[in-house]
């Protein structure tokens, strides 16, 4: 069998407000956003030119998903994102005004700095060394 994920998906409180976050603070490119009907829409989200795992931006429909948003992985980093280029993606980040828990930290796989995605959840940008890209990253 060949697999591969090719989506996950995120609780968000209101489609539009997670779509300016995503493509305006972190430059993700819409993938698609269409209508389900009763105001249901279908809206992923992933890094430029990547063609990658997509985030699907699932507005919560009940109140057990409502209390969950921003704690999907129950504090611990729940998604990571993997740079050519730290710096400047730090830089815009932080531009956009992104939310950081910690300074750059300098680790054996690369450059890591924790970061939280509008509703709380805790994410991991990483700059990986360029001569070892097999290195685990740290437990967030």
């Amino acid at each position: 069998m060949s697999a591969r994920i090719s989506q996950l998906a995120l609780l968000v409180r209101d489609y539009d407000e997670a779509i300016r976050f995503f493509t305006r603070a972190l430059g993700f490119e819409l993938l698609e956003d269409s209508p389900r009907g009763d105001g249901k829409r279908w809206v992923r989200v992933g890094p430029a030119g990547d063609g990658g795992a997509a985030l699907l931006l699932a507005r919560a429909a009940t109140p057990g998903q409502e209390l969950a948003i921003g704690n999907q992985s129950g504090g611990r980093v729940f998604l990571f994102i993997e740079t050519d280029d730290f710096g400047r993606d730090y830089a815009r980040m932080q531009s956009e005004g992104v939310r950081f828990t910690e300074q750059p930290r300098h680790e054996e796989y690369g450059t890591v700095v924790v970061f939280l995605d509008l509703y709380g959840n805790k994410w991991d940008l990483i700059g990986r060394k360029q001569a070892d890209c097999t290195a685990k990253p740290a437990k967030g």
